[in-house]
């Protein structure tokens, strides 16, 4: 299920947007639910996790580039679709790295060649590893992307993903062997954090994109440092 949210302060242009994304998705296989805000605000305080947003940037309040910025510290990785009638934000949008920019009014053969690419990436990212936990009396399907970090609190692990905190009986070590692979580092004897959300780090402890700190045993520090700074060449970072 694809799940999309269009927010724009002008309800006409909201409904507009809305109802083209619908005209065209139509005509694909994928299921979708398409929800409209009239403010960023009202986005904001919303819980779910959107896989595609349709952004106005003009927009009282809080505007749509703020907006996507508040989204990024909280670590959230929807597509980030801008739709303006400005183009002088397009250098702003690579700094919330924006899906893609907008210009209104929206040319329909653009806007299906941009859910066109992002169902594409939507399927690939849905293709990726998860965990299988048992957590709240129920199995659950996480994503590894999604995982900011695992906690050990004695019996029990907490996985901390960009939409809250779950809790299971599995050890933190089994958890580090199934990840071992996959861009995760035991940083410390409680703490297993995914590489991916690594934004600093100094010998004691380890700095979050969101801002959450969390600890960085001594004895791990070099270990740690080779990993992180490999692990960054490979993505493409310029070190």
């Amino acid at each position: 299920m694809l799940l999309i949210a269009v927010c724009d302060d002008m309800p006409i242009e909201c409904a507009d947007i809305a109802k083209q994304i619908e005209t065209i998705l139509k005509q694909s296989n994928m299921d979708f639910v398409i929800k409209k805000f009239f403010s960023g605000m009202e986005l904001i305080q919303r819980k779910e996790s959107f896989d595609i947003i349709f952004l106005d940037i003009k927009m009282p309040e809080i505007s749509g580039m703020e907006l996507a910025k508040e989204m990024r510290k909280q670590g959230k990785q929807s597509l980030i679709v801008f739709i303006t009638s400005a183009r002088e934000y397009v250098f702003e949008a690579f700094d919330v790295e924006a899906f893609q920019y907008l210009l209104k009014p929206i040319q329909k053969d653009k806007l299906s060649y941009v859910l066109e690419k992002a169902t594409k990436r939507i399927r690939i990212d849905a293709n990726t590893d998860f965990l299988i936990l048992s957590a709240d009396r129920q199995t659950k399907k996480v994503f590894l992307k999604d995982i900011l970090y695992i906690e050990s609190a004695g019996r029990i692990a907490k996985i901390h993903c960009n939409e809250g905190t779950l809790e299971t009986y599995e050890q933190i070590g089994v958890l580090e062997d199934k990840l071992s692979d996959k861009s995760f580092f035991r940083c410390h004897k409680c703490f297993l954090v995914n590489l991916n959300y690594v934004d600093a780090f100094h010998k004691t402890e380890v700095r979050l994109e969101n801002g959450e700190k969390i600890m960085l045993a001594k004895r791990r520090y070099e270990d740690f440092q080779k990993v992180i700074l490999s692990y960054m060449k490979v993505k493409g970072g310029i070190i």
